[in-house]
C-alpha cells in the first residue's frame, strides 16, 4: 500500500478533491433551479406561437409552405446539443454515441450530411471525427444562452433547406424529465410536423364562437415570417432542455464522485492505521529486545 507518509498524502489530496466536488454539486443545483425555471418561463412563449400559427393556417384550407412539405433526402443537417465543459457523467458520450448509431445505419459516407455542432464538446467531437461542419467556429451553450448566440447557423440551415441545398434536418438533445433522469432524443426540425397545429385547430374549433382573423398583405406572407420563429423557438426550446440536463448530469456525477472520495478516505485511514499500529509494535519490540539484551 505504501508508506505511511505515502498514504497520509493520498489521504490529503482525496479530501481536497471531495471538497471541490461538493463545491461543484451545490453549484450545477443551483443551476439547474435557474435552468428549470427557464424552461417553465419560455413554455408560454412557445404556446402563443403554436396557437399562431394554428390561426394562419386555418385562414387558408389549401396554403401550404416548403417547411412542411416532406421531400427526398439527399442531404441532412445534424444538430448535436453538448456542453462547453466536461464532468457531466454520460451527458455527451450519449449524445455521440446515439448520433453515430444513427450516422452508421442511415448514411453511406460523411458527404451525405453536414453537423451543427452546439456546444465546444460537440465542436471538438466533430472537428474529430473529420466530419462536415456547418459552423466554421464555436457556438458555446451558455448558462444564459440567447437567440444571438446560436442565429447564425439557423439561418444557414434554414436558407438551405429553402434553396434545396438540405433536405432534412435532425437534433440530438438530451431532454430533462428530472434530477436523475435525462432522456436521449432525436427530433426532426425540418420538415416541419403538421400534426401539433391541426390539434390546437381543432381546440380552436370547439369554442362557442369562432374567432375570425384578417392577415395583410395575405397569410402565405405571414407564414413565411412566422415559420421561421418558430423553428429557432423549437431550437432554443431544446437548448433549454439540453441546459438543464446538463446541470442534473452534472451535479449527480459530482455527488458520485464525492461520495467515492469519502468511500476512499475510509479505506485509506483504515491502512493508514493499520500502518501505524505495526509500526509502533515494531518499535516496542526493538525497545524491548534492547533492554532484554541490557540485563
Amino acid at each position: 500500500m505504501g508508506s505511511m507518509r505515502e498514504i497520509k498524502q493520498r489521504i490529503n489530496a482525496t479530501d481536497k478533491t471531495s471538497q471541490i466536488t461538493k463545491a461543484m454539486h451545490m453549484v450545477s443545483a443551483s443551476k439547474l433551479k435557474k435552468a428549470e425555471r427557464n424552461i417553465k418561463n419560455f413554455r408560454p412563449l412557445t404556446k402563443r406561437l403554436t396557437d399562431s400559427l394554428a390561426r394562419v393556417m386555418d385562414s387558408e384550407h389549401d396554403i401550404s409552405h416548403p417547411m412542411f412539405e416532406s421531400r427526398e433526402v439527399d442531404k441532412t443537417v445534424y444538430i448535436l446539443i453538448t456542453s462547453d465543459r466536461g464532468l457531466a457523467g454520460p451527458y455527451n458520450a450519449s449524445v455521440f454515441k446515439a448520433f453515430q448509431a444513427y450516422v452508421e445505419k442511415h448514411h453511406d459516407s460523411k458527404d451525405e450530411f453536414t453537423v451543427a455542432a452546439l456546444g465546444y464538446k460537440a465542436f471538438s467531437f466533430a472537428k474529430r471525427k473529420k466530419y462536415h461542419l456547418l459552423n466554421t467556429e464555436v457556438i458555446q451553450i451558455r448558462d444564459d444562452v440567447q437567440f444571438l448566440d446560436f442565429q447564425g447557423v439557423t439561418d444557414d440551415f434554414i436558407k438551405g433547406y429553402l434553396k434545396g441545398t438540405y433536405d432534412k434536418v435532425v437534433v440530438f438533445y438530451n431532454k430533462f424529465v428530472n434530477t436523475l433522469t435525462q432522456k436521449l432524443q432525436y427530433q426532426t426540425l425540418l420538415p416541419l410536423d403538421k400534426s401539433p397545429y391541426i390539434e390546437e385547430k381543432r381546440e380552436e374549433e370547439n369554442l362557442k364562437y369562432k374567432r375570425m382573423y384578417h392577415y395583410e398583405p395575405s397569410a402565405s406572407s405571414v407564414l413565411n415570417q412566422l415559420l421561421p420563429m418558430v423553428i429557432v423557438n423549437v431550437l432554443y426550446g431544446m437548448i433549454l432542455e439540453a441546459k438543464a440536463s446538463e446541470h442534473a448530469a452534472r451535479m449527480t456525477a459530482m455527488k458520485s464522485a464525492t461520495d467515492n472520495a469519502k468511500d476512499l478516505i475510509k479505506d485509506l485511514k483504515l491502512h493508514y492505521n493499520r500502518a501505524r499500529q505495526d509500526a509502533i509494535t515494531i518499535e516496542l519490540t526493538d525497545i524491548i529486545g534492547g533492554a532484554n539484551a541490557v540485563n
